[in-house]
């Protein structure tokens, strides 16, 4: 199964300090048994804040070997449903969380995160999630 990798795995993977070797491991093997899925904002996400060009630019290409999910207008108004499910729920999250949950829900996609916030949209949503 394909898994869409979140923005919190990337940037531990690839951008903080001192990386989790379990966290960079999992991404490693699912990156080799060509597992990956990535939505254009996971990719905004990861490339916002770099002020080095060179850091920029090389992460920027090493990203370029996944391939973007078209998003569809479904997707928008799947994370809008969800969004609207959770909150009556009294569960709060950002447009781009439940996005993912829509792509991932959508595209048959387990979702790879850290984020403890997606524990909760789980509650309610038809998401996986490993961690």
């Amino acid at each position: 199964m394909k898994v869409l990798v979140d923005t919190c795995i990337w940037s531990q993977a690839l951008r903080h300090k001192s990386p989790n070797a379990m966290i960079t491991k999992k991404l490693s093997d699912l990156i080799q048994d060509n597992r990956i899925s990535i939505i254009g904002p996971i990719r905004q996400e990861i490339l916002s804040g770099i002020a080095n060009i060179k850091q920029f630019l090389n992460l920027k290409e090493h990203l370029s070997a996944f391939e973007d999910i078209p998003l569809v207008t479904e997707h928008f108004e799947n994370a809008a449903e969800f969004s609207n499910l959770c909150r009556s729920k009294g569960i709060q999250g950002s447009t781009i969380d439940f996005l993912i949950c829509a792509v991932a829900h959508r595209e048959d996609l387990t979702i790879f995160t850290i984020d403890k916030d997606f524990e909760n949209y789980k509650k309610y949503l038809p998401i996986q999630i490993i961690q």
